[in-house]
């Protein structure tokens, strides 16, 4: 399967701060992890290095770095619009989101911008947000403006394809707190909206059926499996691949990631608090023993309220290393990257891998014994040895 990492872990807005660290601190990952050989990228492109991409002379010299190092560009996160290290993100890392003709626009120079890229009869994917962050969706119009803005990126996916002979994948990908958020939402909103009122809509833009709208839809856009976010609802990822097949969802990518675990106990929420940070939002969901499962938005909001509700499971939204196991009474969900998850992964076509841990610059010392490179290599090793077990 083509696995890469998520450049996101590394800081950098603009084009020349991405491409800076392509020629040094990935580089030296390749060189840990994929010594002489080939190796995927996982871009992360704001807006604004994705305009500036968008300029034949730098895509060009861009191409060409590719070419000398042995490197391909595989997939694409398009979440963030805006700043994504150095200073509060939180909420805002979901604007602006699909009710607005911004982020249609920058999804559509993400495209471009990867067909620019790769070789022709090839695909690649773009993860993006989950539709919208759910408390900002309260008028009539909204989801019809969410629908429309994405069917258009499927038209222009399509056109890409034809024309060009690339294959773009759009992936929404469901966290906690955003309107898609667990797996049957997703599948609903799928299901109910996108393949019958926004192949509607689709169809009346191309000029098509309905039902080659709804195949187009089926084809260029699904979703982007993160396993933390999975992991934070409490769900299997191992079954939520099986319900996308089962409903013919396509998973263009899956994030393999993890999310801190601990039982609900004065010693484990003490040694949550360094997690409590201000630059990223870290949902958190608690399952009670009668299987209740409570929300807060943000680690601090549910170190306040979690020494009242008793015993439960706690997981936090907190993307830890995937070699990570445990600190005390802090774990992880990485045991829930199962055999059996991970042997569902290769009957999913055109999927792409990519290793997530996006958080480690905010990580409390105690996890960062290494540098950047050897944690990000030990990922990839765990990764394998997972994979081969």
């Amino acid at each position: 399967m083509p696995l890469t990492y998520c450049l996101n872990v590394h800081p950098g807005e603009t084009w020349d701060e991405n491409f800076a660290t392509l020629r040094t601190t990935v580089l030296a990952v390749r060189d840990l992890v994929s010594p002489g050989r080939p190796f995927g990228l996982g871009l992360r492109l704001s807006a604004e290095a994705a305009t500036t991409l968008q300029s034949t002379v730098r895509t060009t010299e861009f191409s060409a770095f590719l070419q000398s190092e042995n490197l391909h560009v595989l997939t694409v996160n398009a979440f963030p619009y805006g700043r994504f290290h150095g200073g509060p993100v939180k909420e805002n890392v979901y604007a602006p989101d699909w009710r607005s003709p911004k982020r249609e626009v920058y999804t559509h120079q993400v495209a471009c911008v990867l067909a620019s890229l790769i070789p022709a009869g090839s695909f690649a994917s773009i993860s993006t947000v989950p539709c919208s962050w759910k408390e900002w969706i309260y008028s009539p119009s909204d989801i019809p403006l969410i629908l429309e803005n994405l069917t258009d990126s499927v038209a222009h996916c399509a056109r890409i394809a034809m024309h060009q002979g690339r294959d773009i994948l759009i992936a929404l990908e469901p966290e906690p707190g955003c309107l898609l958020e667990t797996t049957p939402e997703t599948i609903a909103f799928f299901n109910e909206l996108l393949f019958t009122e926004g192949a509607t809509m689709l169809a009346a833009k191309l000029r098509s059926s309905h039902a080659s709208a709804a195949a187009l839809i089926r084809h260029h856009l699904g979703v982007c499996l993160d396993t933390c976010h999975a992991a934070l609802q409490f769900e299997d990822p191992a079954e939520s691949l099986r319900l996308y097949q089962a409903e013919g969802i396509r998973v263009p990518k899956i994030q393999i990631s993890s999310a801190l675990s601990i039982e609900n106990t004065e010693g484990a929420l003490e040694s949550l608090r360094p997690f409590a940070e201000p630059v990223y939002l870290h949902q958190v969901k608690a399952r009670l023993a009668s299987g209740q499962i409570l929300s807060w938005t943000d680690l601090p909001q549910a170190l306040t309220a979690l020494p009242s509700i008793g015993p439960a499971e706690i997981r936090v939204h907190f993307h830890v290393p995937l070699h990570f196991t445990s600190a005390g009474p802090l774990h992880s969900t990485a045991p829930l990257l199962s055999s059996d998850f991970l042997s569902r992964i290769p009957s999913l076509p055109e999927t792409h891998l990519e290793i997530e841990t996006y958080t480690w610059d905010v990580l409390p010392p105690s996890l960062r014994s290494t540098t950047i490179e050897q944690s990000i290599a030990a990922e990839f090793q765990w990764l394998k040895d997972r994979r081969c077990s």
